[in-house]
C-alpha cells in the first residue's frame, strides 16, 4: 500500500487539474454568453431608439437613455456572468451535503437544515422590499447622468453667463442623492447580511450542541459530528450565496424593466405597401388641423397651395404655429384633421421614409456631428462625388470659409460644430440639405443665424439652380420673405394674410406692422452710421 500511494497524489493533481479546466471553461463560457447577450441587449436597444418617433426624441432625456444602454446593460451583463452560473453550483452543492448527511444521521440532518427555510424566506421577503430601493437608486444614476450630460455639452454657455457655481451646485445635488440612495442599499444589505450569518451561526451552534450531547449518549460516533461540522459549512455556503444571487438579481430586474420600458415604446412602423411617387414639388394644405395635446389645437383649418418650383414664405410671432406647420410635411407629426396632398396624393398615403428622402428640412439649430466639414455635408450619402460637395458649399455661401480653414473641407469641426461660429453651422447644415436636390426644401427659420448679404446671396443661388425646388421659409425678416412668390402671414394657428409683398405692405395687418418696425429700424442704424 506504502508503495503505491503516489498513485493518490497522482489521482489528486488529476482532480486539481479537472477542477482548473472545468472553472476555466466555466469563466470562458459565462463570459462569452453575458458578452454577446449584452450586445444584442445593447443593439436592439440603439436599433429600437433610431426608429423611435420624432415625438418621443422631443420629449426623452439623453442622459437617461445612455444610462439605460449603459449601467442598466452592464448590470445585467454582471449578473448573468457572475451570479447566475453560481446558481448551479449551489444546487448542485446543497443536494450532495443533503443526500451525505440524511444518509449518516436523519435526526442531526433535520437539525442541520433547520434554519435553511428561514434564511429563504427571510431573503425572498427582504428583496421584495427592497425593488423600490434599486429603482430610486437608478433613477437617480439616471437624473445625474442627464445633468452631465446637459452640463457638458452646454459648457460653453455656461462659460459664457458665469454660471459654474450654479452648474457645480445643481451636479452635487444630484450626486448627494445618488449617494443617499447607495448608502440606504449598503445599510439595508449590512442588516441583511448581518441577520443571515447570525441565523448561520445559531445552526452551527444547534449542530455542535446536539450533536455533542448525542454523540455523548452514543448516539452517533464522534467521527460522523466531524463530519456534519465539517458539511455544516458546506451546506450553509450556497444558502448564503444564493442571497447574494438574489442582491443582484433585484438589480437586474430592475434594470430589466427599465430596459422593458423603452423596447415598449411604439416605433413608427414600416410602411412598405405604401406609395413611392416621383415627387415633383406641389403641394396642398385643405382645411388641416393640428394639436399636440388633446383639445388644444396648434394649427386650425389651415388651406393653401404651392405649385412646383415655388417659393412660399411663413411669418408670424413665436408660438404661432409655423414650426409646426412644415414639421407636418415630412410626417415629423401626423395632422388629426384636413389633408395634406403631394402632387395630388395624400401624405399619409406616402411612405414616411420615402417624404423625407425628398423633403430637404434645415432646422432652426443646426446640428453637426464630430467629423470633416466635407463628411458632414455628405452626411445622407457618403459615395457623392467632391464636385457636389463643392457645389452645394457655394450655394450656402460657405465655400470661401472652408477654404480658408487649415484643412480645407478635411477639418474637423469638433462635438456638434463646436469649432464653427453659429453662422458657419447653419450654412454647412444647409450644404448638406441642398446637396441632396430634394424636390422640397424647408427652412425652418434656419437663416436667421446669416448676415442679410449671406441670406440674400443663398437665396438667389438656391433660385438660379436648373431643378428648382419647391421652398419653404420660415423667417422674422422682412427682408428674407419679401421676394416670395407667396407670403403666408399666421397667428394663433390660422392664416391670417395671404399674398405677395406688395399688396400685403398695402393692407393693414401684422404684416405691414412688422414691416413699418423693421424698415424703421433699419433707417434708425442707416442714420447713426452716417454719423459716425
Amino acid at each position: 500500500l506504502k508503495s503505491n500511494i503516489w498513485i493518490i497524489g497522482l489521482i489528486l493533481i488529476g482532480l486539481t487539474a479537472l477542477r482548473g479546466l472545468f472553472l476555466y471553461l466555466k469563466n470562458t463560457l459565462s463570459s462569452k454568453a453575458s458578452e454577446n447577450t449584452a450586445k444584442t441587449i445593447r443593439e436592439e436597444m440603439y436599433d429600437h431608439i433610431q426608429r423611435l418617433p420624432y415625438e418621443y426624441h422631443v420629449n426623452a432625456d439623453t442622459g437617461d437613455l445612455i444610462q439605460r444602454c449603459s449601467s442598466d446593460v452592464e448590470t445585467i451583463r454582471r449578473f448573468l456572468a457572475v451570479q447566475l452560473v453560481e446558481i448551479g453550483g449551489a444546487i448542485f452543492t446543497l443536494a450532495f451535503v443533503s443526500y451525505v448527511m440524511f444518509n449518516l444521521n436523519v435526526k442531526l440532518a433535520f437539525v442541520s437544515m433547520a434554519a435553511v427555510p428561514f434564511i429563504f424566506i427571510f431573503a425572498f421577503i427582504f428583496f421584495s422590499k427592497i425593488q423600490k430601493v434599486f429603482l430610486e437608486t437608478d433613477e437617480a444614476e439616471a437624473e445625474l447622468s442627464t445633468v452631465l450630460q446637459e452640463n457638458l455639452t452646454g459648457i460653453r454657455v455656461v462659460k459664457a453667463f458665469a454660471r459654474q457655481d450654479y452648474e457645480i451646485k445643481k451636479f452635487n445635488e444630484k450626486n448627494e442623492t445618488f449617494k443617499y440612495y447607495i448608502c440606504k442599499i449598503t445599510r439595508l444589505m449590512a442588516w441583511y447580511w448581518s441577520i443571515s450569518d447570525l441565523i448561520c451561526m445559531l445552526q452551527i451552534g444547534a449542530v455542535v450542541i446536539l450533536g455533542s450531547m448525542w454523540a455523548a449518549n452514543g448516539e452517533l460516533s464522534l467521527g460522523t459530528l466531524v463530519v456534519f461540522i465539517t458539511y455544516e459549512g458546506m451546506l450553509l455556503w450556497p444558502v448564503r450565496q444564493m442571497g447574494r444571487i438574489l442582491t443582484d438579481m433585484g438589480k437586474a430586474i430592475v434594470s430589466v424593466n427599465r430596459i422593458e420600458e423603452i423596447l415598449n415604446e411604439p416605433i413608427e412602423i414600416a410602411e412598405e405597401n405604401f406609395q413611392k411617387p416621383n415627387i415633383v414639388g406641389n403641394v396642398s394644405f385643405e382645411d388641416v388641423y393640428f394639436e399636440y395635446e388633446s383639445g388644444k389645437p396648434v394649427l386650425k383649418g389651415v388651406s393653401f397651395d404651392v405649385k412646383k418650383g415655388e417659393t412660399i414664405a411663413i411669418l408670424g410671432p413665436t408660438g404661432s404655429g409655423k414650426s409646426s406647420l412644415v414639421h407636418l410635411l415630412p410626417r415629423l407629426y401626423e395632422y388629426n384633421m384636413g389633408s395634406i396632398k403631394i402632387d395630388g396624393i395624400g401624405l399619409k398615403n406616402i411612405d414616411k421614409k420615402w417624404v423625407r428622402k425628398n423633403i430637404g428640412l434645415v432646422l432652426q439649430e443646426p446640428f453637426l456631428f464630430a467629423k470633416t466639414v466635407k463628411d458632414n455635408i455628405k452626411i445622407a450619402n457618403s459615395k457623392l462625388e467632391d464636385r457636389k460637395v463643392y457645389e452645394a458649399a457655394k450655394i450656402a455661401s460657405i465655400h470661401e470659409d472652408i477654404v480658408s480653414f487649415d484643412k480645407g473641407y478635411d477639418t474637423p469641426v469638433g462635438e456638434r460644430g463646436v469649432s464653427l461660429s453659429g453662422g458657419q453651422k447653419q450654412r454647412i447644415a444647409i450644404a448638406r440639405t441642398i446637396i441632396n436636390e430634394c424636390p422640397i426644401i424647408v427652412f425652418d427659420d434656419s437663416l436667421s443665424a446669416v448676415d442679410t448679404e449671406t441670406d440674400i446671396a443663398i437665396r438667389e443661388a438656391l433660385n438660379k439652380r436648373k431643378n428648382k425646388s419647391t421652398t419653404f421659409i420660415i423667417s422674422h425678416r422682412i427682408s428674407t420673405v419679401m421676394e416670395a412668390d407667396e407670403i403666408i402671414v399666421i397667428d394663433k394657428g390660422k392664416i391670417i394674410q395671404k399674398g405677395t409683398h406688395e399688396s400685403l405692405i398695402k393692407q393693414e395687418g401684422l404684416y405691414k406692422r412688422v414691416y413699418n418696425i423693421q424698415n424703421s429700424i433699419d433707417e434708425n442704424d442707416e442714420k447713426v452710421n452716417m454719423r459716425s
